[in-house]
């Protein structure tokens, strides 16, 4: 499945780094839930991983709607933005809330009515 097909759609996914939570290996904190949509595969060859936004305390799991995608232009790792139905992001509040990690790479912002 190409990842924009995801966009629109109502996801579960997995949280296996809840908000708040310190990476296991680079120490930082967690600002957002951070997971994987289950029985997926990425570009790295892992589940398709997802940022869970509008949700600032940690879950396990959540179903949401994904509004965009941050697409890594220099990494094979595309990761969806995944929010509560109707609620809505701008593109620079995506950046501000995924820069903890996205800061180390080059992306594009996806969303459903843009042409890329």
């Amino acid at each position: 499945m190409d990842n924009k097909e995801y966009l629109g759609k109502e996801l579960h996914i997995k949280i296996d780094r809840p908000f708040g939570s310190k990476h296991p290996k680079h120490g930082f904190i967690y600002p957002v839930n951070y997971g994987y949509v289950p029985n997926t595969v990425s570009g790295d060859g892992e589940e398709l991983d997802a940022y869970l936004l509008g949700i600032f305390k940690p879950v396990e799991e959540f179903d949401g709607e994904c509004i965009a995608i941050v697409h890594r232009t220099n990494d094979d790792d595309d990761k969806l933005v995944v929010v509560p139905k109707g609620k809505s992001y701008s593109d620079d509040a995506i950046d501000a809330l995924t820069e903890f990690q996205e800061q180390y790479f080059e992306h594009i912002i996806i969303r459903k009515n843009t042409n890329n």
